[in-house]
C-alpha cells in the first residue's frame, strides 16, 4: 500500500470500529489523562509552587514521576495492543470485541513494557551521542571559523540519524503483539530487517498520521484558546484543558492503526503474509475471510 492507502485504511477501520475504539481508550487512558489535568490546572500558573514542592519532597516527587511514566507507558501499550487486535480481527472478517482486545494487551503487557523501556533508553543514548557529535562539529568548525555551519550540518545530521534508527525500530510494537518470538528483545533485530529499505515510507507515515491526529487538533484547540485569552481567564482554562486531553483520548488510536497496517504490508510484500498465518497467531479459527 502506498502512503496514502494505509492513511485511508487506517481512518476507514477507525470510523468502522469508532465506538469499540472509544471504549478502550476511555478504559485506559482515563487513569493518566485525569491526572495529567490535573497537574496542569494545578501548577500551569504556578511553576515556581511546583518547583518549591519538588524541593521539599525530592524522594516522594521522584517516585511518584516514575510510577506516572510506568502507568502512563502500561496504559498506552494496552491501548496499542488492544488496537492492534481490533484490526486483526477485522482483517480476519471477525466481530472486535473489547474483552478479547483488554485480554490480548494484558497479556503482552511484560514484554511490551521490556521493549518500550529498553527503546526509551536507547533514544536517551542515542541523543547523547548526537549531542556529542555536533560538539565535536562546533569546536571543529570554530577551529576553521565555520562554527554556524558546522552546528547546522550537525544538527540535520542529528536530526536524520534519530529519524532513521527510530523508523528501523517502528514496527517493535506488532512485532511484540503478533509474533512469536524466542526473546522479546528480537523486536528490535526483527523490527531492523522488516523495515530495510522502507524507512522513508515508515517516516512518512508516522509523520503525516501525527500531524493528522494529534498536531492539528491541538493546535486548533491552542488557536481557539488564544484568540478567546483562556490563558488570562480562569472560567475557560479549565474547560479548554479537559477538551484538549478528551481529543487526545479520541484520536488516540489512529497511529497505533496506520501502523499496524504499515506492518501488515511490509510483511505481505517481503514475505507473502496471509490471513491464515494470522489467524494461527491470534489463536483465532478463520471462519470468514474477506
Amino acid at each position: 500500500m502506498r502512503l496514502g492507502e494505509i492513511l485511508d485504511g487506517s481512518f476507514n477501520i477507525y470510523r468502522r470500529h469508532f465506538g469499540l475504539f472509544m471504549r478502550l481508550s476511555l478504559i485506559l487512558v482515563w487513569l493518566p489523562t485525569a491526572a495529567g489535568i490535573y497537574l496542569n490546572l494545578r501548577f500551569s500558573k504556578t511553576p515556581f509552587e511546583a518547583l518549591s514542592f519538588f524541593q521539599e519532597h525530592v524522594a516522594g516527587s521522584i517516585g511518584m514521576f516514575l510510577l506516572f511514566v510506568v502507568v502512563w507507558a502500561a496504559c498506552s501499550l494496552l491501548l496499542k495492543a488492544g488496537t492492534i487486535r481490533i484490526i486483526s480481527d477485522s482483517y480476519l472478517g471477525q466481530e472486535p470485541e473489547l474483552g478479547a482486545s483488554l485480554r490480548f494487551g494484558v497479556d503482552k503487557i511484560v514484554p511490551l513494557l521490556l521493549v518500550t523501556f529498553s527503546k526509551g533508553l536507547l533514544i536517551i543514548l542515542l541523543y547523547i551521542v548526537s549531542a556529542v557529535g555536533v560538539g565535536a562539529l562546533y569546536f571543529m568548525g570554530k577551529l576553521l571559523g565555520m562554527g554556524g555551519l558546522m552546528i547546522f550540518i550537525g544538527v540535520v545530521g542529528a536530526f536524520w540519524f534519530l529519524a532513521w534508527v527510530l523508523c528501523a525500530y517502528a514496527t517493535t510494537t506488532p512485532i511484540v503483539v503478533l509474533e512469536d518470538l524466542s526473546s522479546s528483545f528480537d523486536a528490535f533485530s526483527r523490527s531492523w530487517e522488516l523495515t530495510r529499505g522502507a524507512r522513508l515510507k515508515v517516516f512518512g507515515t508516522v509523520v503525516v498520521t501525527w500531524l493528522i491526529s494529534a498536531f492539528l487538533p491541538q493546535l486548533v484547540i491552542g488557536g481557539i484558546s488564544e484568540v478567546l485569552g483562556v490563558a488570562g481567564n480562569d472560567a475557560l482554562q479549565p474547560f479548554f484543558v479537559v477538551v484538549a486531553s478528551l481529543l487526545g483520548i479520541v484520536l488516540a488510536p489512529i497511529l497505533p492503526c496506520a501502523l499496524t497496517l504499515l506492518y501488515y504490508d511490509l510483511r505481505v510484500r517481503r514475505e507473502a503474509f496471509d490471513l491464515q498465518v494470522l489467524s494461527e497467531q491470534l489463536g483465532t479459527g478463520m471462519t470468514e475471510t474477506r
